[in-house]
C-alpha cells in the first residue's frame, strides 16, 4: 500500500497458491476469499493462516490477567461455519510494537561477526585409531527400544499367523559389521570438505567389530541385524564415536565444528518485531542494534556499564541473532 492512501497499511498480499506447509507468518490481519472453495479442508487451511499470534506475553492486569491478550483477524468470503452464531467482539486497542533491527549503514562499523558453532570434537589422528569403551558404551536392544519382536495376526475366525524376527538371526555378523561401518563413515566421519574418509574404513571396521562383540547386548528376541535401522545405527555410531574420542582426550586438541550451511553469523541479520515494553535504547556509538529487549534488570545494568566503559568497542545481546 501507498502511504496515506487506501490500503496504505497493507504490507503483503499472499495468494492461496502460496499456502504450502512451509509458509508461515504471525502478522496476518485479513483473510479474503475471492474464489470458490470446494472443500471444508481448504477453508480450514486458509483460515488457519491467521491463527499465529504476534505476541505471547501474558496480560498482567484487568479481567484477563494471566491470559494472552486477545488478537483478531478478519475473515471475509470464506464459507466455513465454525461457530453456532456470530460473536461480536469489541475491538481491542492494538499494543504498541517496536521494530528491532540493525541500523544500516549508519552503524555498520559496529557490526559483530561470530562463528556459528554446532559442537566440539577431539581432532583424531588418521594413522592409528583406537577406542576406549566402558560401561557407557553398552547398548541393549530390547523390545522396549525396537518395538515388539513377535506379534500374532488373526481375524475373528480362521487361522492365525505369528510374525517374528527370526529371519534376522540368519544375517551374517560380517554383514552387520560392514553395514554399520559404512553408516559410520558416510554419516559421522567426513573431512573438512564434507567427503567421507574412506581411507579409514578398515580401522573403523575393526573398532566396530570390537564394539559389537563386546558391548552390544540383544534381549527379548532382538538381533544384531536390527542395527540396519537408521535410528539404531545412529545410536550405535554415537557410542563408537564416544569411545574413540575418549581414547584421545588429553592427547589431541579439541576443535569447534561450524555449521556447514551457515558458518558465520552477524548482527546485521537481526530483524524482528516485539511488543515488550521493557527495553533499552542503545547508544549509536556502541551497538549495531537499535534496541536491546530486556528480560531482567541486570541486563539493563549491563547495557549501561558496557556503553559507559571506554574499552568496549561494540556489544550486542544474544537475542534473535539467527
Amino acid at each position: 500500500g501507498k502511504y496515506e492512501q487506501l490500503g496504505g497499511s497493507i504490507r503483503c498480499v499472499v495468494s492461496v497458491s502460496m499456502l504450502t506447509e512451509g509458509w508461515d507468518a504471525n502478522t496476518v490481519t485479513h483473510v479474503l476469499g475471492v474464489r470458490a472453495f470446494s472443500t471444508q479442508l481448504l477453508c480450514e487451511q486458509v483460515i488457519g493462516r491467521a491463527l499465529r499470534r504476534q505476541s505471547y506475553e501474558i496480560n498482567e492486569d484487568g479481567q484477563d490477567k494471566g491470559l494472552f491478550n486477545v488478537e483478531y483477524a478478519d475473515v471475509l468470503g470464506i464459507p466455513f461455519d465454525f461457530t453456532a452464531k456470530p460473536v461480536v467482539a469489541p475491538p481491542q486497542r492494538p499494543r504498541e510494537t517496536i521494530h528491532v533491527h540493525a541500523v544500516r549503514p549508519e552503524r555498520d562499523t559496529l557490526e559483530i561477526r561470530f562463528p556459528r558453532v554446532v559442537g566440539y570434537r577431539v581432532e583424531l589422528p588418521e594413522e592409528r585409531l583406537r577406542a576406549d569403551f566402558n560401561q557407557d558404551s553398552v547398548m541393549e536392544l530390547t523390545p522396549g527400544l525396537v518395538g515388539a519382536t513377535e506379534t500374532r495376526n488373526s481375524g475373528i475366525i480362521g487361522e492365525h499367523v505369528d510374525l517374528n524376527l527370526d529371519h534376522t538371526g540368519d544375517v551374517r555378523p560380517s554383514q552387520v559389521i560392514y553395514e554399520l561401518t559404512s553408516h559410520l563413515v558416510l554419516n559421522k566421519w567426513r573431512d573438512a570438505n564434507g567427503e567421507p574418509q574412506l581411507n579409514l574404513f578398515g580401522q573403523l571396521k575393526r573398532i566396530a567389530r570390537q564394539w559389537i562383540e563386546g558391548y552390544l547386548v540383544c534381549k527379548g528376541g532382538t538381533y544384531p541385524a536390527q542395527l540396519k535401522y537408521k535410528m539404531l545405527a545412529d545410536m550405535a555410531c554415537e557410542r563408537i564415536m564416544a569411545g574413540i574420542t575418549r581414547e584421545f582426550v588429553g592427547q589431541r586438541p579439541i576443535i569447534a565444528e561450524l555449521d556447514p550451511y551457515n558458518p558465520t553469523g552477524s548482527t546485521r541479520h537481526v530483524n524482528f518485531n516485539t511488543s515488550k515494553s521493557n527495553r533499552w535504547e542503545t547508544d549509536s556509538r556502541r551497538c549495531h542494534i537499535n534496541w536491546v529487549i530486556l528480560d531482567s534488570d541486570w541486563e539493563a545494568e549491563f547495557c549501561r556499564v558496557a556503553e559507559a566503559h571506554p574499552r568496549v568497542k561494540a556489544y550486542v545481546k544474544n537475542h534473535n541473532l539467527g
